[in-house]
Protein backbone atom coordinates (compact mmCIF):
# COMPACT_ATOMS: atom_id res chain seq x y z
CA UNK A 1 0.00 0.00 0.00
CA UNK A 2 2.94 2.41 0.66
CA UNK A 3 4.97 1.24 -2.23
CA UNK A 4 1.75 2.24 -4.38
CA UNK A 5 1.04 5.63 -2.92
CA UNK A 6 4.61 6.58 -3.34
CA UNK A 7 4.07 5.33 -6.77
CA UNK A 8 1.20 7.00 -7.48
CA UNK A 9 2.64 10.76 -6.13
CA UNK A 10 5.90 10.13 -7.78
CA UNK A 11 3.99 10.17 -10.91
CA UNK A 12 2.05 13.29 -10.07
CA UNK A 13 4.91 15.02 -9.12
CA UNK A 14 6.87 14.74 -12.27
CA UNK A 15 3.82 15.80 -14.22
CA UNK A 16 3.77 19.09 -11.76
CA UNK A 17 7.04 19.45 -12.72
CA UNK A 18 7.16 18.97 -16.38
CA UNK A 19 4.06 21.58 -16.48
CA UNK A 20 5.02 25.13 -18.31
CA UNK A 21 3.17 27.27 -16.10
CA UNK A 22 2.27 27.70 -12.28
CA UNK A 23 -1.08 28.26 -13.08
CA UNK A 24 -1.49 24.82 -14.28
CA UNK A 25 -1.05 23.10 -11.09
CA UNK A 26 -3.75 22.51 -9.41
CA UNK A 27 -4.65 21.86 -5.62
CA UNK A 28 -4.41 18.25 -5.64
CA UNK A 29 -0.84 18.55 -7.23
CA UNK A 30 0.49 20.94 -3.83
CA UNK A 31 -1.13 18.40 -1.92
CA UNK A 32 0.17 15.52 -3.44
CA UNK A 33 3.76 17.08 -3.22
CA UNK A 34 3.13 17.72 0.53
CA UNK A 35 2.59 14.22 1.28
CA UNK A 36 5.83 13.23 -0.38
CA UNK A 37 7.73 15.95 1.18
CA UNK A 38 6.31 14.87 4.77
CA UNK A 39 7.32 11.29 3.73
CA UNK A 40 11.36 12.22 2.69
CA UNK A 41 11.78 15.45 4.93
CA UNK A 42 9.08 15.41 7.71
CA UNK A 43 6.58 18.27 8.62
CA UNK A 44 9.49 20.74 9.33
CA UNK A 45 9.74 20.87 5.41
CA UNK A 46 5.68 21.72 4.55
CA UNK A 47 6.44 25.37 3.85
CA UNK A 48 5.90 27.12 0.72
CA UNK A 49 9.39 27.95 -0.46
CA UNK A 50 10.54 24.12 -0.07
CA UNK A 51 7.34 23.00 -1.64
CA UNK A 52 7.27 25.58 -4.75
CA UNK A 53 11.08 24.73 -5.08
CA UNK A 54 10.38 21.27 -5.51
CA UNK A 55 7.28 21.67 -7.85
CA UNK A 56 9.49 24.24 -10.08
CA UNK A 57 7.23 26.91 -9.61
CA UNK A 58 7.20 30.39 -7.34
CA UNK A 59 5.29 30.67 -4.85
CA UNK A 60 2.36 32.68 -5.95
CA UNK A 61 1.16 28.92 -7.56
CA UNK A 62 0.53 27.72 -3.74
CA UNK A 63 -0.82 31.04 -2.32
CA UNK A 64 -3.58 31.33 -5.38
CA UNK A 65 -4.83 28.12 -3.91
CA UNK A 66 -4.20 28.27 -0.09
CA UNK A 67 -4.50 31.46 2.23
CA UNK A 68 -1.83 30.47 4.06
CA UNK A 69 0.66 27.31 5.59
CA UNK A 70 -1.68 26.77 7.93
CA UNK A 71 -5.05 26.32 5.69
CA UNK A 72 -2.48 23.98 3.52
CA UNK A 73 -1.67 21.86 6.23
CA UNK A 74 -5.26 21.38 6.82
CA UNK A 75 -6.11 20.63 3.41
CA UNK A 76 -2.83 18.34 3.66
CA UNK A 77 -4.73 16.47 6.72
CA UNK A 78 -7.82 15.49 4.84
CA UNK A 79 -5.97 14.21 1.69
CA UNK A 80 -4.16 12.18 4.19
CA UNK A 81 -7.38 10.95 5.46
CA UNK A 82 -9.24 10.31 1.84
CA UNK A 83 -5.96 8.25 0.28
CA UNK A 84 -5.17 6.22 3.37
CA UNK A 85 -8.85 5.60 5.00
CA UNK A 86 -11.39 6.68 2.93
CA UNK A 87 -10.44 5.22 -0.04
CA UNK A 88 -9.44 1.74 1.16
CA UNK A 89 -13.08 1.69 3.13
CA UNK A 90 -14.29 2.48 -0.44
CA UNK A 91 -12.60 -0.49 -1.89
CA UNK A 92 -13.72 -3.08 0.82
CA UNK A 93 -17.01 -2.31 0.53
CA UNK A 94 -17.04 -2.95 -3.71
CA UNK A 95 -15.45 -6.15 -2.86
CA UNK A 96 -17.39 -9.39 -4.46
CA UNK A 97 -19.91 -11.10 -2.34
CA UNK A 98 -18.24 -13.73 -0.27
CA UNK A 99 -14.99 -11.53 0.52
CA UNK A 100 -14.22 -10.56 4.23
CA UNK A 101 -13.52 -7.19 4.45
CA UNK A 102 -11.17 -7.81 7.37
CA UNK A 103 -9.27 -10.22 6.15
CA UNK A 104 -9.03 -8.29 2.72
CA UNK A 105 -7.63 -4.96 4.90
CA UNK A 106 -5.18 -7.22 7.25
CA UNK A 107 -3.33 -8.26 3.89
CA UNK A 108 -3.01 -4.90 3.04
CA UNK A 109 -2.16 -3.92 5.96
CA UNK A 110 0.07 -6.33 6.67
CA UNK A 111 1.21 -7.36 3.70
CA UNK A 112 3.98 -5.07 3.03
CA UNK A 113 6.42 -3.40 4.69
CA UNK A 114 6.44 -0.37 6.79
CA UNK A 115 4.37 2.97 6.40
CA UNK A 116 6.17 5.37 5.95
CA UNK A 117 3.35 8.17 5.18
CA UNK A 118 1.86 7.30 8.49
CA UNK A 119 4.80 7.51 10.46
CA UNK A 120 5.79 10.71 9.44
CA UNK A 121 1.63 12.12 9.95
CA UNK A 122 1.87 10.38 13.62
CA UNK A 123 5.52 12.06 14.47
CA UNK A 124 4.07 15.35 13.41
CA UNK A 125 0.73 14.88 15.63
CA UNK A 126 2.98 14.81 18.86
CA UNK A 127 4.34 18.36 17.86
CA UNK A 128 1.24 19.83 16.60
CA UNK A 129 -2.56 19.53 17.65
CA UNK A 130 -4.20 20.16 14.46
CA UNK A 131 -2.79 16.88 13.15
CA UNK A 132 -3.30 15.29 16.32
CA UNK A 133 -6.97 15.74 16.20
CA UNK A 134 -6.46 14.63 12.24
CA UNK A 135 -5.12 11.45 13.65
CA UNK A 136 -7.41 10.59 16.77
CA UNK A 137 -10.11 11.16 14.13
CA UNK A 138 -8.72 8.81 11.57
CA UNK A 139 -8.12 6.47 14.36
CA UNK A 140 -11.47 6.83 15.32
CA UNK A 141 -13.08 6.29 12.03
CA UNK A 142 -10.88 3.01 11.03
CA UNK A 143 -11.98 1.11 14.76
CA UNK A 144 -15.57 2.36 14.15
CA UNK A 145 -15.14 0.65 10.22
CA UNK A 146 -13.71 -2.59 11.89
CA UNK A 147 -16.07 -2.89 14.53
CA UNK A 148 -19.26 -1.99 12.10
CA UNK A 149 -17.48 -5.16 10.22
CA UNK A 150 -17.57 -7.47 12.77
CA UNK A 151 -21.02 -6.21 14.21
CA UNK A 152 -22.52 -7.59 10.99
CA UNK A 153 -21.14 -10.65 11.64
CA UNK A 154 -23.33 -11.27 14.60
CA UNK A 155 -20.09 -10.49 17.19
CA UNK A 156 -21.25 -8.37 20.02
CA UNK A 157 -20.75 -4.72 20.57
CA UNK A 158 -18.17 -5.12 23.60
CA UNK A 159 -16.28 -8.33 21.40
CA UNK A 160 -16.25 -5.77 18.23
CA UNK A 161 -14.56 -3.55 20.11
CA UNK A 162 -12.06 -5.82 21.50
CA UNK A 163 -11.04 -7.29 17.98
CA UNK A 164 -11.14 -4.07 16.39
CA UNK A 165 -8.98 -2.57 19.27
CA UNK A 166 -6.87 -5.54 18.99
CA UNK A 167 -5.90 -5.57 15.52
CA UNK A 168 -5.51 -2.03 15.57
CA UNK A 169 -3.38 -1.72 18.01
CA UNK A 170 -1.05 -4.34 16.27
CA UNK A 171 -1.28 -2.42 12.95
CA UNK A 172 -0.27 0.50 14.74
CA UNK A 173 2.72 -1.71 16.59
CA UNK A 174 3.82 -2.75 13.41
CA UNK A 175 3.81 0.43 11.61
CA UNK A 176 5.67 2.06 13.99
CA UNK A 177 8.21 -0.81 14.77
CA UNK A 178 11.90 -0.30 13.46
CA UNK A 179 13.04 -3.56 13.54
CA UNK A 180 11.19 -5.61 10.83
CA UNK A 181 10.29 -8.95 10.68
CA UNK A 182 12.02 -11.57 7.55
CA UNK A 183 8.82 -11.79 5.53
CA UNK A 184 8.37 -15.61 6.41
CA UNK A 185 7.62 -14.81 9.47
CA UNK A 186 5.62 -11.66 8.90
CA UNK A 187 3.71 -14.04 6.60
CA UNK A 188 3.30 -16.38 9.39
CA UNK A 189 1.65 -13.70 11.86
CA UNK A 190 -0.54 -12.63 9.31
CA UNK A 191 -2.24 -15.79 8.97
CA UNK A 192 -2.68 -15.77 12.73
CA UNK A 193 -4.33 -12.51 12.90
CA UNK A 194 -6.52 -13.45 10.27
CA UNK A 195 -7.54 -17.23 12.18
CA UNK A 196 -7.69 -14.80 15.44
CA UNK A 197 -10.16 -12.38 13.40
CA UNK A 198 -12.37 -15.19 12.28
CA UNK A 199 -12.08 -17.25 15.09
CA UNK A 200 -16.67 -17.38 16.01
CA UNK A 201 -17.70 -15.49 19.25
Amino acid sequence: MSIQLCMVLSMRTSSAKNSPKADQLSATDWLDQGLITLTRSGFTALKAEPLAKAMGVSRGSFYWHFADVAAFHTALLKRWRDIMTEQIIARLERLPEGENPISVLLRRAFGGGRLPLEIAVRTWATVDPAARAAVHAIDRRRLSYMEDQFAMRGYSPALARARAQILYWTFLGFTLSDRPLPKARQDEILEDLIRIANTPE
